[in-house]
């Protein structure tokens, strides 16, 4: 019985052994990525437990805090969220315990605690990351003024179909991972007037900096081009609630 019970608990170590490999060797970020990680005339970037955004003239008390996808570097969203930012918006990308957003679905909390001057808080994330959000918005409605859906679908867990909540769900019809035919079957469990944009010939991986996916669809508009208007759905969700 004891060498059985060695065996089992040896399995179980090379297994946690070999996710937790797996888990901190994420994919990305692509290396044009560093220079938006950089400080400039209009961003200030502050890199510390996550990237944090900040425009030299901010032109709105509202926020935006995104969750990067699973296993993906954080900093493959750092384009992204530095052309909002370069709208007048804060935008805060967390570090994820093992780059995972299931591990760390209040990592919003220390931010929007520390950031008193904002008044309204939008959340979103990207594949993993926008159902971890969808999460904590479900379970913080007193705290999130709006969701975004980033190649995301919100699950039975976190039911908002009766929520007043803005929600902008933004996916891509060459997505092989969160295809368009799962975005719309989870549609019932959002609200009524949330709004869903799916642009034409964009994929999962695009939504991000971090190369190529396995599984995911081949894109047939450029990286710049996707992220550009899934930056520019962004700016006109947050306009429309504000």
């Amino acid at each position: 019985m004891k060498k059985i019970s060695f065996t089992i608990s040896g399995l179980l170590l090379l297994s946690l052994s070999v996710f937790i490999i797996w888990a901190s060797t994420p994919l990305g970020p692509q290396s044009d990525v560093f220079t938006t990680i950089e400080s400039g005339e209009n961003v200030v970037v502050h890199n510390n437990g996550g990237l944090v955004f900040s425009p030299s003239i901010p032109i709105s008390s509202t926020g935006i805090i995104l969750y990067p996808g699973g296993r993906v570097d954080y900093r493959s969203y750092a384009p992204l969220a530095r052309s909002i930012a370069e709208q007048g918006y804060l935008v805060i990308i967390p570090k994820m315990v093992l780059n995972l957003a299931v591990f760390s679905s209040n990592a919003a909390e220390k931010y929007i605690s520390g950031f008193p001057q904002i008044d309204h808080w939008i959340i979103g994330g990207h594949s993993l990351g926008g159902a971890m959000a969808a999460s904590y918005a479900y379970q913080n409605p007193e705290i999130i003024d709006g969701l975004i859906l980033i190649s995301a679908y919100t699950t039975e867990a976190s039911d908002l179909s009766e929520s007043e909540l803005p929600v902008l769900s933004i996916s891509g019809s060459q997505d092989g991972l969160s295809t368009p035919e799962k975005v719309k079957s989870y549609k019932n469990l959002l609200p009524p007037n949330a709004n869903f944009v799916f642009i034409e010939g964009g994929n999962h991986a695009q939504m991000g900096s971090y190369g190529s996916q396995s599984g995911d669809g081949i894109a047939s508009i450029s990286q710049i081009d996707q992220q550009k208007i899934v930056a520019d759905q962004i700016i006109q969700f947050i306009k429309s609630i504000q």
